[in-house]
């Protein structure tokens, strides 16, 4: 009998350990919410930043919304914030569209214990913890030289974005370094489109109507690429007025396949939001055990900056980028 004892005593303490276990406080809880807010939400680039937000989530079994205004818009945005913030969730991403509007509500959310983090716009003054996103500055970098190597160094440009908005400030700052190497490159025109396509497509309409010479189109936010390429085919101009557009919303892919827009520069939003939540998610846990309590520490534990990078799409690269999309699977 005595031979059997062993795997007796083994046996016992497997299963005291297991039951030990089993009674053991899972990490996530099922009453845990993360928050991402954003204006223009029914974006394209913001649905598939949902889709990484909602899949990060999935995989903590934690719950995850989705927030802010169908249009532009950043005061309303600031007012969706500070309502996610008066629910005292367990993290905030968001991406604000004044980072001087934002400042004061950020800090005060992260002054009552909440992890807030910026996604593709910083609020770089404020307490955030970290910004995800994109370098804009190399972005707009990477954006002035496709530009100038389609334009020969030289003539007029027109440039879209939304003055005041940080992370396009940068983009064109990064474009205008590199086109100091162009004398003969001249931005003729900045429009604010104010992230609506429409208005995109009326404001380069009109510079047509006036006879104005325009030699490329640079876009530095998701919507100036289709409302100028709209403008472009309707005047039967397909081909003959470079564009590099920004983002890959499927309207600006198809304007690259009919070779209306000559190339886009991509980011990641799927990405930037997935790993959003994974860093918040590591705040509400303390997972990174450089201090005891980020709340507490005298720095954050974790990165201040994560750069997800882009990618140049153009009609050589298009199909073999779709494919790629086409196999991801929707969140679930």
């Amino acid at each position: 009998m005595r031979q059997h004892q062993p795997r007796g005593i083994f046996l016992g303490i497997l299963l005291i350990a297991i039951i030990a276990v089993s009674c053991q406080k899972p990490l996530h809880e099922e009453t845990e919410r993360y928050i991402l807010v954003a204006a223009n939400i029914n974006l394209s680039y913001w649905q598939e930043a949902q889709a990484g937000f909602l899949d990060a989530a999935h995989g903590f079994g934690v719950k995850a919304d989705f927030r802010g205004p169908t249009y532009y818009s950043p005061e309303e945005e600031l007012k969706v914030f500070k309502e996610a913030v008066a629910q005292h969730p367990a993290g905030i991403l968001v991406s604000p569209g004044r980072p001087e509007l934002f400042s004061a509500a950020i800090n005060e959310a992260v002054g009552e214990g909440i992890p807030v983090i910026t996604m593709d716009t910083d609020a770089p003054d404020s307490k955030r913890i970290l910004f995800v996103g994109t370098d804009n500055r190399q972005a707009g970098m990477e954006s002035g030289r496709q530009i100038a190597s389609l334009m020969n160094g030289k003539g007029r440009l027109v440039v879209i974005t939304i003055p005041g908005q940080l992370n396009l400030d940068e983009r064109l700052r990064g474009a205008q370094e590199v086109f100091a190497k162009y004398p003969q490159l001249k931005i003729a025109h900045t429009l604010d489109d104010q992230g609506d396509p429409r208005t995109a497509n009326d404001l380069v309409s009109e510079l047509f109507a006036k006879k104005e010479t325009v030699d490329g189109i640079l876009c530095l936010e998701a919507s100036g690429g289709p409302g100028a390429a709209e403008t472009l085919h309707r005047l039967g101009l397909d081909g003959k007025v470079p564009v590099v557009a920004m983002d890959k919303n499927p309207e600006t892919l198809d304007f690259i396949q009919q070779k209306v827009v000559s190339a886009t520069i991509a980011q990641k939003s799927y990405t930037m939001a997935f790993y959003g939540l994974r860093f918040l998610d590591d705040l509400h846990h303390n997972a990174v055990h450089e201090f005891k309590d980020w709340r507490t520490a005298p720095a954050s534990p974790l990165p201040a900056r994560v750069d997800t990078g882009t990618i140049v799409i153009n009609a050589d690269n298009l199909a073999a980028f779709r494919a790629a999309m086409a196999s991801h699977q929707n969140p679930l």
